[in-house]
């Protein structure tokens, strides 16, 4: 048997049922494994004793027989989502020093369920970044290592990504606002799916662009991915953007029959460029969903050229608006103003001190783009465009297409330290086959497929309709199966 803290959700919850294992044993393994990761930088802050209390608790719940599908299973919670008494800091300095007095929905749903937290996980600085190298708290490294390097594991769940990759927990929340949690997914040989907009609370989590976050799974499998995103969805009354319907058995979904499904093939997605491990890896998933009995077609989504660009003024714009919040006044830190200096010099400073220079970047981007004279010509006119990519998407649906297949990444995991001495435009284009999916409000899903000639994961994206997440799920459990995709890095920090 492996190592409890490298067990699956499922396997876990098996041992727990059968009591074969407690939760206390669990959560200590876990934990042991956090301690002795430094290296990684992936744990920001380890919360031993509420862990343990939680198990605790579920050992009791369990030995009573009430063992809801999360129960007694520790994880892991990325610092974008707030923890009552404890520090989340959304990776920024100004935040440093915020203790929420109240606990995100998406984590009380997942402790209500009998979960365990380890701690908070390390990610880019408001979430933005491909490359988890803009965190107050420093870079995370990749687990996965072929040389000297330090890898990234992707961004901006790269803490989460890392974590359980290297089995610090046994799965983890992340976020994506434009492919934050299917690229780091992609990049460390994990699954990570994000739901419909909508189906996950955002009250709680610290907001980037309010119209394209959303919260997820990062775990070690598919199955497992059903039993954690069910826990996380849910209608919530505080969050207008919640949808009020009824959450499915995502794991009963999991047959792995995919005989008759319709599963398209974008041919926008093939660009100039793209190496050929990607290009072979996706024919690969292609050929394997075929062999599973899928249909394959062929199909055009004409305005995917333009979701880049969109994204990037669209999520800056809401970006700018909501850390317009952030003043130094109400809640975080705030800077030292001298004689003779007022309320607009406090803010200056504030944000100066504050923010990180990504961060900046993307701020002063969002208000160039909302500006009087430039509003129509950015901010109207991205608006306009992502109605056309989603009405893309709801094209290729209409006449029958259950999932689309695409690359997750358009390269595997690279060196920290790479795209510093890049243009920025270089980084935002890791997010080349991921936007799209944010702007359209849709599911999709990371599951990891292959190998690179270097020896690093890389993975395959399956798209779906909206609300369809286990039918979405039952396909790329189907995947999984056919890929057999065992591989883990070597432990070398």
């Amino acid at each position: 048997m492996p190592e409890l803290n490298q067990l699956t959700l499922a396997a876990a919850r098996e041992l727990l049922r059968k009591k074969d294992v407690t939760s206390v044993e669990l959560t200590e393994a876990c934990l042991d494994a956090s301690g002795l990761s430094a290296a990684l930088n992936a744990v920001v802050y380890e919360t031993s004793e509420v862990a343990l209390a939680q198990a605790k608790a579920a050992d009791n719940r369990l030995a009573k027989g009430e063992a809801p599908s999360m129960c007694g299973l520790p994880i892991g919670i990325k610092d974008l989502f707030c923890s009552k008494g404890i520090p989340s800091q959304a990776a920024s300095n100004i935040l440093n020093g915020f203790r929420p007095e109240y606990e995100s929905t998406v984590s009380q749903k997942l402790f209500d369920e009998g979960a365990v937290m380890i701690g908070k996980l390390n990610m880019d600085e408001f979430a933005m970044g491909s490359s988890n190298e803009t965190s107050i708290y420093g870079d995370v490294v990749n687990p996965w290592k072929v040389d000297q390097r330090n890898l990234t594991p992707g961004g901006s769940s790269g803490g989460s990504a890392a974590a359980v990759a290297a089995d610090l927990c046994l799965a983890a929340t992340g976020t994506d606002t434009g492919g934050s949690i299917r690229q780091p997914a992609a990049f460390t040989g994990i699954v990570g799916i994000k739901p419909t907009y909508g189906r996950c609370s955002r009250w709680g989590i610290v907001a980037f662009a309010s119209s394209l976050d959303q919260a997820g799974p990062m775990t070690k499998s598919v199955r497992d991915a059903a039993i954690m995103l069910e826990a996380m969805c849910g209608h919530d009354p505080k969050d207008s953007t919640s949808a009020d319907l009824v959450v499915p058995d995502f794991e009963a979904y999991l047959t792995g029959n995919i005989k008759g499904k319709k599963i398209a093939i974008p041919k926008e997605y093939r660009m100039d460029g793209m190496p050929d491990e990607i290009e072979n890896l996706w024919r690969e998933g292609t050929a394997m969903l075929r062999d599973a009995g899928a249909e394959i077609l062929d199909v055009s989504l004409p305005h995917t050229k333009y979701a880049l660009p969109t994204y990037y003024v669209i999520a800056p714009a809401e970006a700018s608006s909501n850390l317009a919040r952030y003043d130094g006044v109400r809640f975080g830190r705030r800077a030292s103003i001298g004689a003779g200096e007022g309320i607009t010099e406090m803010y200056e400073k504030t944000r100066a001190e504050g923010f990180g220079a990504e961060v900046q970047r993307r701020i002063m981007i969002g208000t160039y783009v909302l500006s009087a004279g430039f509003y129509d010509a950015y901010y109207n006119r991205a608006r306009r465009v992502r109605t056309l990519i989603k009405k893309d998407f709801d094209d290729v649906f209409a006449i029958g297409v259950d999932a689309i297949l695409t690359p997750a990444t358009p390269s595997a995991a690279f060196a920290l330290g790479d795209m510093a001495k890049m243009d920025p435009v270089q980084m935002y284009l890791n997010d080349v086959f991921t936007v799209t999916v944010n702007l359209a409000g849709l599911p999709a899903i990371s599951v990891p497929a292959g190998l690179d000639a270097k020896g690093l994961p890389l993975g395959l994206q399956l798209i779906g309709k909206p609300w369809e997440e286990g039918d979405l799920l039952n396909m790329a459990y189907a995947l999984e199966k056919s890929v057999g995709f065992v591989e883990k890095p070597q432990k070398w920090w």
